[in-house]
């Protein structure tokens, strides 16, 4: 019987990620009424904000009408409209909970949200009952579907009505058993930009794991219209853009300038359509040049963006682009270390050759190395903090170019004393190439990366064992 009158809440289940809820009915004498989906109250409440796309009714004239158990590649929220069903669900992911089942009744005060790959079955227990289901991707005869036999043995669900009496196709009795389902994978992570400094980190980061895959321009271009074509982005759960044109200088030029607003914006603007028509979370890294570097202090994510050149206009547009994803990870940054050209191996290299550099000593931040990077972007994916904007760096006091470069000819064994620290305007007087304006400030404050839990490694350790390792 309907029960009314009672708080929207959620139970617990034994499966990962099935949920069951209870939904305020309201009833009086002509009848009742709900609130059968609810997106910001039920997302609010603690409901995966699953995005559905497709509405579906099944109606049953006949007690023990019985449709048998299904995993389909997408997430559903299923309810009654009228009547009674019982409910079984076996988790047909591969992973620990392979096999596990949950059973429960369901009337117009129950509803029920399964994730993917999470099997599903009803049987009817009064006449004239209809359910209805809301899901978050529209049918394909392509899609990857998982099925067990509803008499199967070894996980014996209790149907109210027994089988050999209930109404079932022929093709639900054929299901295989168990031990012989085709367990469904989980969804894949795709990192963008795979041999860069950060994508080798995340390499060694997520080493041994077979649900990650890794792409570069060659096989992945964010500048091809095409790119919703490019994979089935279906398959995907989540996308960590770690691609961009980073070439600071050549930006300026009118070919840099078309190149750089191609990868840094439309492309990412067309990843974040995928996102979000995909239900995927974006994780896309951006950079401390979306700052003008005026300001005194640390600059928090709420701090107002003020790009200098075109390198950081396309890094701060390319944030307005990510934010079309509803599920996004923003992460600035600055100042990159890791597998690769970059400031620390240039000193490391001078130090060697006994040649005394000439070093800006005007701007200011904090290294980040790229395993540190990784790491906190690990963090983000696994704790699911609000979603937003997230600074990422190393800790620590910050530096100018010239403090960089002497801690690198220090740890290398070598006089500091040999870094000539200079003004920015006096390091490139007479440069004959165009130079791009950069921020005399980078320096980005960590409170809200650490109010996670992530706490990022101190600059000054991670330098000393980054020079050690590269001399």
């Amino acid at each position: 019987m309907t029960e009314y009158g009672k708080a929207l809440h959620s139970a617990k289940t034994p499966i990962p990620g099935l949920q069951l809820w209870r939904l305020p009915v309201h009833g009086d004498s002509r009848g009742w009424f709900k609130e059968n989906w609810q997106r910001e109250k039920m997302v609010e409440a603690g409901l995966p904000d699953f995005g559905p796309v497709q509405n579906n009714i099944s109606f049953n004239d006949a007690t023990g009408t019985t449709r048998g158990i299904h995993a389909e590649p997408w997430d559903k929220w299923v309810s009654v409209a009228t009547g009674r069903v019982f409910g079984a669900w076996v988790d047909l992911r591969d992973g620990p909970s392979f096999g596990t089942v949950f059973t429960a009744e369901i009337d117009p005060s129950v509803a029920v949200f399964v994730p993917r790959g999470v099997g599903n079955s009803y049987q009817t227990l009064e006449p004239d009952t209809a359910y209805c289901y809301l899901v978050n991707d529209h049918w394909s005869a392509d899609a990857a579907y998982s099925f067990l036999n509803l008499a199967d043995p070894d996980v014996a669900i209790p149907w109210p009505v027994p089988l050999e009496d209930a109404e079932i196709s022929a093709k639900d009795l054929s299901h295989p058993r168990l031990a012989e389902v085709r367990r469904i994978p989980p969804r894949m992570t795709l990192v963008l930009g795979a041999n860069g400094q950060l994508g080798k980190s995340l390499r060694k980061l997520f080493d041994g794991r077979t649900d990650v895959e890794y792409a570069e321009r060659t096989d992945l271009d964010l500048s091809d219209p095409r790119l919703d074509r490019a994979r089935n982005w279906s398959e995907y759960e989540t996308v960590i853009n770690a691609a961009a044109y980073t070439a600071v200088d050549q930006a300026e030029t009118p070919e840099g300038r078309r190149a750089a607003w191609a990868v840094n914006v439309t492309g990412v603007r067309r990843l974040s359509e995928i996102a979000r028509a995909n239900g995927i979370t974006l994780v896309h890294i951006s950079s401390d040049y979306v700052f003008d570097g005026t300001e005194d202090g640390a600059y928090s994510e709420a701090a107002d963006i003020a790009p200098l050149g075109v390198y950081g206009q396309t890094k701060a547009a390319s944030e307005l682009a990510a934010a079309i994803a509803p599920k996004h990870y923003i992460v600035r940054t600055s100042w990159v270390i890791g597998d690769g050209a970059n400031f620390v191996r240039t000193m490391a290299s001078l130090a060697q050759r006994g040649i005394n550099p000439m070093v800006v000593d005007d701007q200011r931040g904090r290294l980040t190395f790229t395993s540190d990077l990784a790491c906190g972007i690990r963090h983000l994916l696994n704790t699911r903090p609000e979603y937003g904007v997230y600074n990422l760096t190393s800790s620590g006091e910050p530096w100018t170019w010239a403090d960089v470069a002497r801690a690198v000819f220090s740890s290398a064994g070598h006089d500091p004393s040999r870094v000539t620290a200079v003004s920015t305007s006096e390091y490139f007087e007479g440069s004959a190439g165009i130079v791009a304006p950069r921020p005399n400030n980078s320096v980005l404050d960590l409170a809200k990366i650490e109010s996670t839990g992530f706490v990022p490694s101190p600059m000054r350790a991670q330098l000393n064992d980054y020079a050690k390792r590269i001399m």
